[in-house]
């Protein structure tokens, strides 16, 4: 009798086991007593707890890796199933997301069950893959170009990917369909019939594909930045869109009007200039030092596409390019520096995998290419991706990975019009399978929308309850700086 193929019997038990509906081992939690301390000083008492997975389940010799999170529990004397908390990033904690703004909402959400900040395979508590700090950098001398710069990046890549193997690392294991797999085992673990998920940005990715994994498992859904299974890349004309509804903002206000009539005009005005002939300049480094370094046009949208994501970031924009346009980057080239310049190419592992691995259709990465071409912002809003595409010897998951969610669960989802990371546009599309869906627009909300205005808390708590909520909420308008 031939020798049976480990992978292929493990395969195909997992299949059987699926079709009669029989599920895997639950793997052990540890729990500890946790005293958390939210940055505001605020204490807590909660648990942390770790529990074991295979790296790559698709590896019968894997290694197993060690996932942590922390478990406040329900303040309920009945409370509802556990909510897991999906960070963004990819690459954010949602332990370090507990500590910071949002900690009254994590202290709140325990009123429906026990809320667990989860730091996800190759983040936080969950992490041992060894940040790559590589001796690859942007030169100082001349400005960022593609056809110089973006092949360094590569390079850098290959050079990180060599590293974590030597150590051990399956970097192909760090991808959204193995993290959608490990939400279901801490649920198993958890001894939980089913989890709701809370999520924002890369989270609601994460929680779009753990629909898919676990579709009879999950009780409510509430996300918002919506980036869909297929959104890794955004299109540049849907930023575009966006900077339309900015110079909407703008002209609500009689003085940013008349001061920026025309923000993308601007904007085209700053970027042909530094096309044409990049501007020389200096800043202070940490040390005190003066730094000389050239600035182009793709330095000035990187930048800018840092910048957008929040009301609270994009009133300085207008302003900055104004400065630019005449020939003042006292404000913009610390950023630029900061960023791009100062320090070597660094990689962290999981962020990178995950959305090289989500990937993007060869149609998508044509008209990505083709908006590109004409967009205010060109292609680099994804940087570094589309550009990392195939990167550290890793594929993507497939068209299959990418098709929509269907799902009838319970789901919030919040939309904001300032967000300048997911549009509009986008979510409306990933979210058409969703048969029992409460979608609120958030007029003049960012992409971090959660902690922006009370009412955002109120309601997602409402929603909870099983109440109505308004289906449009209209934030102040943002006051832009000069």
């Amino acid at each position: 009798m031939p020798a049976l193929n480990k992978i292929a019997v493990i395969a195909a038990l997992g299949l059987v086991a699926a079709c009669a509906n029989i599920e895997p081992p639950a793997p052990q939690i540890t729990f500890e007593a946790y005293e958390f301390e939210a940055q505001n000083g605020e204490k807590v008492q909660a648990e942390r707890g770790v529990f074991n997975v295979p790296e790559n389940r698709s590896d019968a010799n894997s290694r197993e890796i060690e996932l942590g999170f922390v478990r406040f529990k329900s303040t309920s004397d009945n409370p509802g199933a556990p909510i897991i908390y999906l960070a963004g990033g990819p690459g954010g904690s949602g332990v370090g997301t507990a500590r910071s703004r949002r900690f009254p909402l994590f202290m709140a959400m325990r009123e429906f069950g026990d809320v667990i900040a989860f730091d996800q395979r190759g983040t936080g508590m969950s992490n041992d893959i060894q940040k790559c700090e590589t001796e690859h950098r942007f030169p100082l001398n001349e400005p960022v170009t593609i056809e110089k710069s973006f092949p360094l990046l590569r390079l850098a890549a290959d050079e990180c990917a060599a590293i974590w193997r030597e150590q051990g690392i399956d970097l192909s294991a760090y991808n959204t369909a193995e993290s959608a797999r490990d939400i279901d085992a801490l649920r198993r673990a958890l001894g939980a019939e089913k989890v709701s998920l809370w999520g924002i940005s890369y989270g609601s990715h994460l929680a779009f594909a753990t629909l898919k994994v676990m579709p009879n498992n999950i009780d409510q859904v509430v996300l918002t930045g919506i980036e869909g299974l297929g959104d890794t890349v955004k299109l540049p004309a849907q930023t575009d869109a966006y900077f339309a509804r900015l110079q909407e903002a703008i002209n609500a206000d009689p003085d940013a009007a008349a001061a920026y009539p025309d923000l993308a005009g601007l904007m085209r005005r700053v970027h042909a200039k530094l096309d044409a002939s990049p501007v020389e300049t200096t800043v202070e480094d940490s040390s005190g030092d003066t730094v000389t370094m050239k600035i182009g046009k793709i330095e000035m949208q990187m930048v800018s596409s840092f910048t957008i994501s929040d009301p609270f970031f994009s009133v300085r924009l207008p302003a900055t390019y104004a400065m630019a346009n005449a020939g003042d980057f006292s404000r913009i080239a610390p950023l630029i520096y900061q960023n791009l310049r100062r320090d070597p190419v660094t990689f962290r592992g999981m962020p990178e995998a995950m959305d090289i691995m989500s990937g993007i259709s060869d149609a998508r990465l044509a008209l990505v290419r083709e908006q590109a071409k004409t967009s205010l912002l060109g292609d680099v809003l994804n940087f570094p991706m589309p550009h990392l595409v195939g990167a550290f010897g890793l594929d993507d998951l497939g068209d299959e990975f990418r098709t929509p969610v269907k799902t009838d669960v319970r789901t919030l989802i919040l939309t904001s019009t300032l967000d300048g990371r997911t549009y509009p546009a986008a979510a409306a599309i990933a979210i058409q399978g969703f048969s029992n869906m409460t979608q609120v627009i958030v007029e003049n909300g960012g992409h971090n929308v959660f902690m922006q205005s009370p009412e955002i808390s109120d309601i997602i708590l409402r929603f909870m309850r099983g109440e109505n909520v308004p289906t449009t909420v209209t934030l102040e308008t943002p006051k832009f700086l000069y």
